[in-house]
């Protein structure tokens, strides 16, 4: 049975979500995301003007005058959302944890995708594939994504986000959209990444937390890696530890960009302490002036 409190988040991600879909992203998304390509529609006469290379040869000799074919877009796509809930997504020191900005930046883009009549489908990893929800379309479907990625209940801890994606590959075939969300605290996943990458279109948004990236100075403090479970003891006021902090995080930040761009995938940033609506608008636009060029 679900909780009211349960169901009271659900819907207040649903409510946002789906206002974002609906005002900001309606027109972006359909812009940026094109289907697999043309499919058959139907035959008509042949006008002056129409390009004599879609003309239908059979159909042209069993009347005795030109017919062309038409084609129409093949609009519909899969959008598969690759989420991370090992027990890193579970931390956040301003209003929301990082796997609440997941649920909410999953559920945005997933009511995007089926007011364009898309199906989505969602892949929930740890350190192993825990959960496989196969492309469906409708509300009742994205309500029950919110869930998942809120409320799962993982049997891992740790990430591992080679193993995830290279299941992804297994399992899908056909061309899709794949957003992947995740913190990326995992090291060893530069092949599967490019493989996915030439396979799918992979766009990789990446969460993190301002307090990961910026050490507060309280002392001496027990740091706990919610995925290990290993304890080590910090001198935060101590200025080489938040020197050697900081070049840490910048060295991984830097690896994982350049990981990006060599691999061809698409980044969205986003942090807890700011809205996500910026970054999203910004990832469109350059999208879009990419298409365009």
């Amino acid at each position: 049975m679900i909780s009211a409190d349960i169901i009271k988040k659900i819907k207040k991600i649903e409510i946002r979500s789906r206002k974002l879909a609906n005002e900001v992203f309606a027109g972006q998304y359909s812009s940026v995301f094109k289907g697999r390509g043309m499919e058959f529609s139907e035959v008509r006469e042949y006008m002056p003007g129409d390009d004599v290379r879609t003309i239908d040869w059979n159909v042209t000799a069993r009347y005795g005058k030109p017919f062309v074919k038409k084609f129409t877009e093949e609009r519909e796509m899969t959008v598969i959302l690759l989420v991370d809930t090992s027990a890193s997504l579970g931390f956040g020191t301003k209003e929301k944890f990082k796997n609440e900005i997941a649920a909410e930046l999953a559920a945005t883009l997933a009511f995007s995708a089926i007011k364009n009549n898309d199906r989505v489908g969602m892949l929930i990893f740890t350190d192993r594939v825990e959960k496989v929800i196969r492309p469906k379309k409708g509300k009742n479907h994205i309500l029950r994504l919110i869930r998942d990625i809120l409320f799962f209940k993982p049997q891992g801890h740790k990430t591992n986000i080679s193993d995830a994606l290279k299941h992804l590959n297994d399992i899908w075939k056909r061309k899709a959209v794949v957003f992947l969300l995740s913190d990326f605290q995992d090291n060893n996943f530069e092949a599967a990444l490019k493989v996915t990458s030439r396979k799918h279109d992979l766009i990789a948004v990446k969460i993190s937390d301002p307090r990961e990236n910026n050490m507060a100075d309280i002392g001496l403090i027990e740091f706990e890696d919610p995925e290990s479970g290993l304890c080590v003891l910090s001198d935060t006021s101590a200025r080489s530890v938040i020197n050697a902090s900081i070049l840490t995080k910048e060295t991984k930040n830097t690896a994982l960009k350049k990981l990006f761009s060599l691999s061809g995938v698409d980044t969205i940033s986003v942090s807890t302490d700011k809205p996500y609506t910026s970054e999203l608008i910004a990832f469109f636009k350059r999208r879009e002036k990419r298409m365009t060029c």
